[in-house]
């Protein structure tokens, strides 16, 4: 299998993680079943890949004004946007939509961090490469 795949495979259950979480925690969010939540992950997935760069392009003032508040606004937006475009899975209003956002962000960056390889510590022996041909000035 694909390291690529199995990689997308995993963003796909964080975020699937984090709507489930959001549905759970935020009462204005509520998903019908299993189908509509993978629809709803892949719309997600869709939209942070096509339709945030291009908000994120046009917003930086508000963004860099906001002091990166601007990109939880981003994400709320996209949250609503699909709240909206499936059917099954409802979004009460923008404050809903503001709560979920955040809850989907923080269990991404969480679940995201956890599954990232330890760090080498910064004392650890190095191998030495083979520094033959490098001039240094």
């Amino acid at each position: 299998m694909n390291n690529a795949f199995v990689n997308l495979l995993v963003r796909w259950l964080i975020l699937a993680l984090g709507v489930v979480l959001a549905e759970k925690l935020v009462p204005g969010i509520s998903c019908d079943n299993g189908l509509t939540l993978a629809v709803v992950v892949l719309l997600l997935s869709f939209c942070n890949v096509v339709l945030k760069p291009l908000l994120l392009l046009f917003t930086l003032p508000f963004i860099v004004l906001s002091l990166g508040l601007g990109i939880w606004v981003i994400n709320a937006a996209l949250f609503y946007l699909v709240g909206r475009l499936v059917d099954g899975f409802q979004v009460a209003g923008f404050g809903s939509a503001l709560l979920g956002a955040l809850i989907v962000s923080v269990t991404n960056m969480i679940l995201s961090r956890a599954m990232m390889p330890p760090r080498k510590p910064p004392g650890s022996p190095r191998r030495e490469a083979k520094r033959d041909d490098v001039i240094d000035i």
